[in-house]
């Protein structure tokens, strides 16, 4: 069983800066972290734990931008392991320029998944001190 460490909901909105003016200012979401530039920076709030809760049923799939983000052990591990269970993989594992290693897996209905170890030294492993 792969032990998923923490999760979050990737939200790609059509105007990023009226999203964040809404989760930021109007629901007073706390940022966890910010990155990058201009218009399409992002920003990570924080939603308790993080969940996802599976329940009910919809005549029709999620909305296309839906996608979750996994944090991981190890990567590989995970990568061996969907393939043996016949998860589709949309991408094997890679180190990518930012230093996660990130691999992209889809849910039955097409949901997009990132599966993401963060190495030993990355900074995201590391709260900033105060």
């Amino acid at each position: 069983m792969v032990h998923v460490l923490s999760s979050r909901l990737l939200l790609r909105p059509t105007d990023p800066e009226r999203s964040r003016r809404f989760y930021g200012e109007t629901l007073g979401l706390a940022v966890y972290r910010e990155f990058g530039t201009g218009p399409e920076r992002g920003v990570v709030y924080f939603l308790g734990g993080g969940f996802l809760e599976v329940s009910g049923r919809s005549e029709t799939p999620p909305a296309p931008g839906l996608e979750l983000w996994f944090q991981v052990a190890d990567a590989a591990a995970a990568y061996a392991e969907f393939l043996e269970r016949g998860v589709v993989v949309l991408e094997p594992p890679e180190k990518k320029p930012w230093g996660l290693i990130e691999m992209w897996i889809a849910d039955p209905d097409g949901v997009r998944i990132a599966v993401v170890e963060v190495p030993e030294g990355h900074p995201i492993r590391y709260r900033p001190t105060v």
